[in-house]
C-alpha cells in the first residue's frame, strides 16, 4: 500500500496533463463566451426539441419516407446537418487560444517542478567539488525531499560524496606517509655520499639526493597547509602585496606594484600566510623565468584581480592548464635551478581554490606570462 500512495514522477505529470487540460477547457469556454457570448450562432436548440430523424413510426403504417434533398426547413432553424447550429468561428479562435497559453503555461510550470531535482543536484555536485578541496566531509542531500526516484538519487549521491572523501583522504595521508618515511633513508644516503671522497660523481649524487629531499619536504608543507583549517580573517591585499614586495626589492629582485584606482577598499576573507604563499610562488616563477616581475590589483565582476606579469619567454597554449599539475614542469630539464620542484602552481590554485578564488594563466599580446588570481570580496 505504501507504493500505491508513493509520491512518484508519473503521478506528477498525470497530475499535470489532468489539472491543465481540465484548466485550459474552462478557461477557454469561459473567456470565449464573457467576449463573444454564447458559442452558437441561433442559440442552443430547445430541451424539448425532438429531431426528425428521431420520431417515432406512426400507428397506422410505416414511418414516413425522408425525402431526399435540402430542405427549407432543415437548414433554417438550426442551420447545420443533424439538427445542431453551428459554432461562431471566432469563438472558437479565442477558444483554442486560450486552451493554448493555458497549456503553455503548465507546460513551463511542470518543467520547471520536474527539473528542481535536477538543480538541487547540480548545486549539491558544486557543493562537493568546493569540500573536496578544501578537505571538508561534503553536505549531504535531503534524501526524504521529492518523488520516488529523487529519493533513490539523492541517497546515490550521498554515498558517492562519502565514498569521494573518504578515497581523497586516504590518498593524501598515503602520500605523507611515503613521503615521511623517505626522508629517513635519503638523510642516511646522503651523509654516506658526503663521507666519499671529493669529486664530481660525489657532487651529483649529493645534489640528487637534495632534489629528493627538497621534493618531499614540498609534498608535506603541501599537505600541512592542506590540514591546517585555519578560519580567514579580513586582510587588505594592499597592505600584504606590499610588503611581499618591499621583501623581494630588499633581497635585489626587480619586482614593481603598479597603483591602479578601486572602486572598493580591496579586503577579502582570507589566512594572510596562505595567501602570501600563493602569490610568492606566482612572483617566484617570474623571476625564475623572466628576471622581473610586475603585480596589479584590479577589479572584475565584482571580484578583486592580482595579476603577476613577466616579461619572459611565455608557456605553450597546450600546457597553460597541465601546468598545474603536480611535479609537471615545461622545460624537459629536471634541474631544479629551471624549473623548480613543480609544485608551486599545484599548491598556489590549491590554495586559492581554498579561498573561493580561482588562478589562471595567460600569454601576454606584448610577450610573456600572465598570471591572475581572482577572490571575492569581503562582505
Amino acid at each position: 500500500m505504501k507504493h500505491l500512495f508513493a509520491d512518484t514522477l508519473f503521478k506528477r505529470l498525470f497530475f499535470l496533463m489532468w489539472m491543465a487540460l481540465l484548466l485550459s477547457h474552462l478557461a477557454g469556454f469561459m473567456t470565449a463566451d464573457a467576449v463573444f457570448g454564447p458559442p452558437f450562432k441561433h442559440g442552443p436548440p430547445p430541451r424539448d426539441m425532438v429531431l426528425r430523424d428521431e420520431l417515432p413510426p406512426l400507428p397506422d403504417g410505416p414511418p414516413p419516407m425522408r425525402e431526399h434533398g435540402p430542405r427549407p426547413d432543415d437548414a433554417s432553424p438550426l442551420g447545420s446537418p443533424g439538427g445542431m447550429p453551428p459554432m461562431r468561428s471566432e469563438w472558437l479562435w479565442l477558444d483554442y487560444l486560450v486552451r493554448t497559453l493555458v497549456i503553455g503555461g503548465a507546460a513551463w510550470l511542470g518543467a520547471r517542478w520536474m527539473a528542481e531535482p535536477m538543480r538541487r543536484l547540480a548545486r549539491a555536485s558544486q557543493a562537493v567539488a568546493v569540500s573536496l578541496a578544501q578537505h571538508r566531509r561534503p553536505p549531504p542531500l535531503d534524501e526524504a525531499a521529492g518523488t520516488v526516484e529523487t529519493q533513490q538519487t539523492a541517497r546515490v549521491f550521498n554515498h558517492m560524496a562519502v565514498q569521494l572523501h573518504e578515497q581523497f583522504e586516504a590518498g593524501t595521508l598515503m602520500m605523507a606517509a611515503i613521503s615521511h618515511d623517505l626522508r629517513t633513508p635519503l638523510q642516511r644516503l646522503r651523509l654516506r655520499l658526503e663521507q666519499l671522497d671529493p669529486g664530481a660523481l660525489k657532487e651529483r649524487c649529493v645534489a640528487d639526493v637534495q632534489e629528493a629531499e627538497h621534493l618531499i619536504a614540498s609534498v608535506l608543507d603541501s599537505l600541512r597547509l592542506r590540514h591546517e583549517g585555519r578560519p580567514p580573517q579580513r586582510l587588505d591585499m594592499r597592505a600584504l602585496l606590499q610588503s611581499l614586495v618591499d621583501d623581494l626589492s630588499e633581497q635585489g629582485h626587480r619586482v614593481d606594484l603598479l597603483p591602479l584606482p578601486l572602486e572598493r577598499p580591496p579586503v577579502v576573507l582570507a589566512d594572510a600566510s596562505e595567501l602570501q604563499r600563493a602569490i610568492g610562488n606566482l612572483v617566484g616563477n617570474a623571476l625564475r623565468h623572466a628576471g622581473a616581475a610586475e603585480v596589479t590589483l584590479a577589479e572584475q565582476n565584482g571580484h578583486l584581480l592580482v595579476r603577476v606579469d613577466d616579461r619572459g619567454p611565455g608557456i605553450p597554449e597546450a600546457e597553460l592548464e597541465a601546468v598545474f599539475k603536480p611535479f609537471y614542469r615545461v622545460d624537459s630539464s629536471r634541474s631544479r635551478q629551471t624549473g623548480g620542484a613543480g609544485l608551486g602552481l599545484y599548491i598556489a590554485r590549491d590554495l586559492v581554490r581554498r579561498h573561493g578564488g580561482e588562478l589562471t594563466l595567460a600569454n601576454r599580446a606584448e610577450g610573456g606570462l600572465r598570471a591572475e588570481l581572482s577572490l571575492p570580496f569581503a562582505s
